[in-house]
């Protein structure tokens, strides 16, 4: 039950993106991946969904290739969320969500699964109440919400979400991470790049950390998120600071 790479290189007009990464992901928990800007993480995220082919390298899928996967079969066990994703079609909420279910549509088209599927997503998320409207009239957080909701319609193995709390009010950070823990905690594996730290450190039972294309630390969040290691990706002096829902992190200065 698990999701891999092994040596993942990416190379994009002459610059590396990732340099040989090796990662081993499993299922029933949330891993956070974080890192500066251009560190790789969003270019991780397409070869981890089978969106990207790398230079070099390979992902797995319980020991077999993903490559060597149908797209259809990828799709079904593979959700993907990417980042600031455009909605272009005039379509109302619950037919958008519907969309999830396509890899699973027979000669006959949609079954009732399929909407039973759809209709629990939409609860898991809270926009049952929005199912009727036009989803390109939903606010950015309202649209975060839906297109979870569309990969939870697709009852995936794997969640493969780049940052999917963006444009989230708090409440709606707190509820979208629950979200993605219930499903990790019903079997389900979720790899999800965040930009906030303490948000990362009180969300994920791991954190990866990436730096210029490679993969820094990896383990617990106390571990990974360590202020040698913020210093040595982030380039500042932190330390972390105990808060009412868990560990803040406080930037002291840059690291000279």
């Amino acid at each position: 039950m698990s999701l891999s790479t092994t040596g993942l290189s990416v190379t994009l007009g002459g610059k590396p993106i990732l340099c040989g990464v090796d990662l081993a992901l499993r299922r029933g928990g949330v891993t956070a991946i974080v890192g500066p800007n251009g560190a790789g993480k969003s270019t991780l995220m397409t070869c981890l969904a089978g969106l990207r082919r790398p230079d070099r390298g390979t992902v797995s899928l319980d020991g077999l290739p993903l490559a060597a996967l149908k797209d259809r079969m990828r799709a079904r066990r593979i959700g993907y969320l990417p980042q600031s994703p455009e909605i272009a079609w005039r379509l109302d909420v619950e037919t958008f969500v519907r969309l999830g279910r396509t890899a699973h549509r027979g000669v006959f088209g949609e079954s009732p699964q399929d909407a039973a599927a759809a209709a629990r997503a939409l609860d898991a998320t809270g926009m049952s109440a929005f199912s009727a409207r036009d989803v390109t009239t939903l606010s950015g957080g309202e649209r975060a919400r839906v297109l979870i909701a569309r990969a939870l319609a697709g009852a995936p193995d794997w969640l493969i979400a780049d940052e999917p709390l963006t444009g989230l009010d708090p409440r709606h950070q707190l509820d979208a991470a629950q979200t993605l823990r219930a499903f990790a905690e019903a079997g389900g594996g979720v790899a999800v790049t965040l930009h906030d730290l303490s948000f990362a450190a009180g969300a994920a039972d791991r954190v990866v950390v990436m730096a210029e294309g490679a993969v820094i630390a990896d383990g617990p969040p106390g571990a990974a998120l360590s202020p040698e290691i913020l210093a040595q990706a982030y380039g500042v002096d932190a330390r972390w600071v105990a808060g009412a829902r868990g560990p803040l992190l406080d930037i002291l200065g840059r690291h000279d």
